[in-house]
């Protein structure tokens, strides 16, 4: 693809075409790309923008959530990008539900943009390439980046490593609901809010927000924040309503922590959080492209699977091939 076929200019004067084939190049796996991928993010202007993470049990209404949400801080002056990350598809790898039919009035908003990112089997509910497109939206003007995530798990809580806030999305329910989800999602949690808080099911949003306060009031409370954070609050994505407590909310807690130096603190911790899992990511493709593995992986998985060999012995294996393979030995 190359750099030469991404127009910087247009890209950062908000180009919403030249986003999308910046996203694309720096999602690429090829080789090629990766060198272009690289070349292009440091030509880009540092620009700063509020990152919100957003997670949820599935049928919570995260989209309905999100566009309401967009819409509001789109009429407000703010040019908001939805980084939606959704399940791979096992055959194609494409994503499979499709966020701009989920959220067609913001997809055509001027000042809006959305782009569903396939998660190619990445955990933690995120793109491979999530930070990278987060740093192309910041570039091309944005000054909100909301990320959505796939549903709630234990290894969710990795959107809290490329966030500044990361908010829970739940649905009114309390008991069963309450222990369905892990802790350490609801310990990385800066804020809980309960959705459709709204006619009938407003007693019940109420009575849940009380269950998930009081479990936050269990939790450890973190020193860098001010008294009664972590936080749950009702809202109603459906009947517009407590969307403007929430920004409220989000922006109070950034500030306390952009004044109490924690803010910068926590983005320089999560750049070398990402650092190591590159290295990681790149080990292991340069593993699994050593011939000697390549070739020796089927037999060995094979001898796994039916018990003769342990998967101890089996890694062993394969490391010490990699090893002769690159010459380390």
């Amino acid at each position: 693809m190359g750099t030469a076929r991404i127009d910087v200019e247009a890209l950062v004067a908000g180009d919403r075409r030249a986003l999308s084939r910046a996203i694309t190049l720096i999602e690429s796996r090829r080789a090629e790309d990766r060198t272009a991928a690289r070349a292009l993010l440091g030509e880009l202007p540092k620009r700063d923008a509020l990152r919100i993470g957003l997670s949820g049990t599935p049928g919570v209404g995260k989209s309905t959530f999100i566009e309401a949400f967009g819409m509001m801080l789109v009429e407000a002056g703010h040019r908001v990008a939805v980084l939606a990350v959704d399940p791979s598809s096992a055959r194609t790898g494409g994503s499979i539900l499709g966020d701009k039919t989920r959220m067609e009035r913001l997809a055509r908003a001027r000042s809006a943009y959305i782009r569903p990112s396939p998660s190619q089997s990445a955990l933690g509910g995120v793109a491979r390439r999530t930070r990278e497109a987060m740093a192309l939206c910041e570039a091309a003007g944005f000054d909100i980046v909301i990320v959505e995530t796939v549903g709630v798990g234990q290894s969710e809580t990795m959107v809290a490593d490329l966030t500044d806030l990361f908010v829970l999305l739940l649905a009114p329910g309390g008991g069963d609901e309450l222990q369905g989800v892990k802790r350490g999602v609801m310990e990385r949690a800066d804020l809980i809010l309960v959705n459709k808080a709204d006619g009938e099911m407003r007693a019940a949003a109420a009575a849940t927000v009380s269950d998930y306060a009081a479990a936050l009031h269990l939790m450890r409370k973190r020193p860098q924040d001010p008294e009664g954070w972590p936080r749950a609050m009702p809202v109603s994505a459906l009947a517009v309503e407590g969307l403007a407590d929430v920004w409220d909310a989000l922006t109070e807690l950034a500030e306390v922590r952009r004044t109490a130096g924690t803010f910068d603190a926590t983005r320089s911790a999560q750049a070398r959080i990402w650092m190591d899992r590159e290295i990681e990511d790149g080990l292991r493709a340069r593993f699994e492209a050593a011939p000697a593995v390549r070739a020796a992986l089927p037999d060995l998985g094979a001898a796994v699977s039916a018990g003769e060999m342990t998967p101890d012995e089996a890694a062993e294996r394969a490391l010490d091939l990699f090893a002769k393979d690159t010459g380390d030995v």
